[in-house]
């Protein structure tokens, strides 16, 4: 799961934005238990090309968000292990941006007018669910 590799060369490509988030999170969901920074770099890239830090401020983020909870672990690191889904990551993050926006209305006319029919009906089945 480390960085994609281009199809012309072997230098890694960056990964779009959220994209280690994702990674971390189905990494951490997979997991039997918490797991510190470096047990997620090892299952992301066994090769170690991607860096500790790396994978320490994403998880930092990701606590910061509150989709993950932390514990001290036996030595200095913590460890994480996930309160969320993958889905879950990116439906807080559409809360968020949503929150910053004074007219909400038109953010989600525009953004169910760009959905495909299926998406669109899910949707509306979604909504129509008794609560």
């Amino acid at each position: 799961m480390s960085t994609s590799q281009s199809a012309d060369d072997d230098k890694p490509t960056r990964r779009r934005p959220g994209q280690l988030e994702a990674e971390v999170m189905r990494v951490l969901g997979a997991a039997a238990g918490a797991l510190t920074p470096g047990e997620v770099r090892d299952v992301l890239d066994p090769t170690g090309a991607l860096s500790y830090s790396t994978v320490v401020t994403a998880l930092t983020r990701l606590h910061e968000k509150g989709v993950v909870h932390r514990d001290r672990g036996d030595g200095r690191a913590f460890r994480y292990g996930a309160l969320s889904d993958p889905a879950g990551l990116v439906a807080e993050r559409m809360r968020r941006l949503l929150a910053r926006e004074p007219d909400r209305a038109s953010v989600l006319r525009r953004f169910v007018s760009t959905l495909d029919a299926g998406d669109e009906q899910v949707l509306r089945d979604l909504l129509s669910e008794p609560e």
